[in-house]
């Protein structure tokens, strides 16, 4: 079944009126965060607060994340303790350079009984960029389900910058995609962080979209509109991929490997695509509902 992941809003677990305003808002995802926005002396607080907000619930369709710290500090492993005490849909693990460190965090959550919840990785420092099809491999074996970019991250650690177009990161980014195909996991774009550009942020969504990007990830809830509609399949699209389907639904076509539709030669690899086009469209109208 797909799940909608336009959109993945971050909110600081220490902050007690996100967690409760997440509750309205049109995200497809809300991450929790423990991590970066929560400073040192206020991690324990965050915690509490965050896996209280979780065990309330409330959030309807939106798919609940709480961003853990990594396990190498002191807080990481009672941080996904605490996650897997309250249940949220998936943890995301920071900092992930190999796959030994997304299994570590599997055990953790299934040693505290949080089989159902799923794992999403961090790919944000540059190990992670040599060692994405490693990391990615790990969803045999786990819950792992959804790559995250960490493009500030990564520009911290290589040292390239973050200009309009992001071409110093395409390499790093269509690796990733790449890896998380090869391996059936989802990926979600880096974050867009001058807020106020909306003409900035609606060109890197459409570029994030057009590398293969399920969806990106956000820093302000005044995002998402723009983020929502970019990442949805448009209804031009939709129409054709329900034509494209329906032609070879044809009896007399159901032997043919490329037909001719409206002055264009379709195969089947396109029917294929043309039907998750539409499971895409049909998960999102069902969100709405």
């Amino acid at each position: 079944m797909i799940r909608p992941r336009r959109s993945a809003l971050y909110m600081p677990g220490s902050n007690a009126r996100a967690l409760e305003k997440a509750r309205s808002l049109a995200a497809d995802a809300v991450i929790f965060d423990l991590e970066d926005a929560v400073a040192p002396d206020a991690k324990v607080l965050a915690r509490e607060q965050v896996c209280a907000a979780v065990r309330a619930g409330g959030y309807g369709p939106r798919e609940v994340v709480i961003r853990v710290n990594g396990l190498a500090t002191e807080w990481g492993r009672d941080d996904i303790k605490a996650a897997a005490a309250a249940r949220p849909d998936a943890v995301l693990i920071p900092k992930v350079s190999n796959a030994v460190q997304v299994a570590e965090a599997d055990q953790v959550l299934n040693a505290h009984g949080a089989t159902s919840t799923r794992l999403w990785a961090m790919m944000e420092t540059p190990l992670a960029m040599l060692q994405a099809a490693e990391i990615a491999s790990a969803a045999r074996t786990t819950g792992l389900s959804v790559f995250v970019m960490g493009t500030n991250d990564l520009a911290k650690e290589t040292r390239a910058r973050l200009l309009p177009g992001r071409a110093a990161m395409l390499p790093w980014l269509m690796t990733c995609v790449a890896a998380a195909r090869a391996y059936g996991i989802e990926i979600l774009d880096g974050v867009w962080n001058n807020f106020a550009d909306e003409v900035g942020f609606r060109a890197e969504c459409e570029q994030g979209r057009d590398l293969g990007m399920d969806g990106k990830t956000l820093i302000h809830p005044n995002q998402l509109a723009v983020c929502n509609e970019i990442f949805a399949p448009g209804e031009a699209e939709v129409a054709w991929a329900r034509k494209v389907v329906e032609a070879f639904d044809v009896p007399e076509n159901a032997n043919k490997g490329a037909l001719q539709l409206d002055g264009k030669m379709v195969e089947r690899l396109h029917a294929d695509m043309a039907r998750h086009t539409l499971r895409v469209a049909d998960a999102i109208a069902a969100r709405a509902v």
